[in-house]
């Protein structure tokens, strides 16, 4: 660290006393670049807990005496800072649109291709062939690919608690309530058509299993021998009350 830049303190001072408040104790130098020093001052402002201000100094080879460069007030190593800002195309979340809010989709949609491009969905090239024109984009493989998993994973798949609690045997692919979707999602998915069941309207895979099953009545068995059977009761006096 230059010498003479490293020494030079009270001009460092007197620069950031001009130009700013709140400059405390003095607390470091560090070398920058060949005969340059940033000198730093403790910060004391209300709100910028663990800021500096910072004094830059140099000199030109040969010279005697260093002088200001620029100053500025940075967050030291403990500075209470504000988080990094996100893009907001990595902040949202699924589920985060709601009514009447609008989620514009990127021109470079990596889940989306060209409607006019072989889709590898024997359902849509069997729509778009029969009307001879399609939508504008519609999901490539790695779009299913990520909406199969999410749903897989999520409350409409096989590890979700409905799932979990119900009957080893009642599986939405066995239910007469189970729609299957078109194309290569037929494999795994439908949506549920049991106006009872929570995931009415939702898409659900095979695997899948609730409560609300068509045919729950032949995977569980009722013991009715422990049922307490009370008859009518009526009071002969008051044929009119039950």
């Amino acid at each position: 660290m230059d010498k003479i830049c490293a020494e030079a303190t009270d001009l460092a001072r007197e620069a950031i006393a001009d130009v700013a408040e709140g400059v405390g104790e003095y607390l470091c130098a560090e070398p920058e670049a060949e005969r340059t020093v940033t000198h730093f001052f403790e910060c004391t402002l209300p709100g910028y807990r663990g800021w500096r201000w910072a004094v830059v100094v140099t000199r030109v080879s040969r010279a005697r005496t260093a002088t200001v460069c620029e100053s500025a007030l940075l967050p030291g190593p403990d500075a209470l800072r504000a988080p990094a800002w996100v893009p907001w195309s990595e902040r949202v979340e699924a589920g985060d649109v709601g009514v009447g809010e609008i989620l514009p989709t990127e021109e470079d949609d990596d889940r989306l291709m060209p409607a006019y491009q072989y889709s590898e969905d024997d359902a849509v090239e069997e729509v778009a062939y029969e009307l001879g024109v399609g939508r504008k984009r519609v999901l490539n493989r790695e779009g299913r690919q990520e909406a199969a998993q999410r749903w897989y994973e999520g409350p409409g798949g096989p590890k979700s608690d409905a799932a979990k609690s119900a009957p080893d045997a009642a599986r939405c692919g066995t239910c007469g309530f189970y729609l299957p979707l078109a194309g290569s999602m037929r494999q795994v998915f439908g949506v549920c058509a049991n106006s009872f069941a929570s995931d009415d309207g939702r898409a659900v895979s095979a695997d899948h299993g609730c409560g609300a099953h068509s045919e729950i009545s032949d995977f569980i068995q009722i013991d009715e021998s422990n049922i307490d059977r009370t008859g009518v009761v009526y009071d002969d006096e008051s044929p009119d009350q039950l």
